[in-house]
């Protein structure tokens, strides 16, 4: 019996890795070609931004500060871009909803109400997210979908 449960016990590990393993992520490959492209996208607008790329987790995996940029926007793009993986959505959806009168949205953990951070999704599932932030909101989200549509 105590063979019995241990091959079960292998049987449901094993599966659980192996579902693990096919769940989609973003790669280091696409991140950098996220961010290269907003990073163009800014150029040529002569924008300077920083933009942050998390992981499904809300983890860093790619960070990049355009010369120029005042420091504090390095904290800012991460929290947009922790705010659109965690809440899967667009920054953009909690700043209309406060501009609406919603203020109540402002008492949400990690919810930041100002666009410029967009859910990267693939097959389906939210793998990530990029955040940007240096310019205006509206500009930060022209940006933001540039990098976006690279993938």
């Amino acid at each position: 019996m105590k063979k019995l449960t241990l091959l079960i016990l292998i049987l449901i590990s094993f599966n659980a890795i192996t579902q693990a393993q096919m769940q989609p992520y973003l790669t280091m490959e696409e991140a950098l070609r996220i961010s290269d492209a907003a990073e163009e996208k800014a150029r040529l607008e002569n924008w300077n931004v920083v933009i942050a790329i998390l992981d499904g987790g809300g983890h860093l995996i790619a960070l990049r500060r355009m010369d120029g940029v005042q420091i504090g926007s390095v904290e800012v793009a991460q929290a947009k871009a922790k705010s659109a993986v965690f809440f899967k959505r667009s920054s953009k959806v909690f700043e209309d909803l406060v501009k609406s009168g919603g203020v109540h949205i402002l008492t949400l953990p990690n919810a930041v109400a100002v666009e410029g951070g967009l859910p990267i999704f693939k097959d389906g599932v939210c793998v990530g997210a990029i955040g940007v932030s240096g310019v205006t909101s509206a500009q930060d989200g022209i940006i933001a979908e540039a990098g976006i549509k690279s993938l």
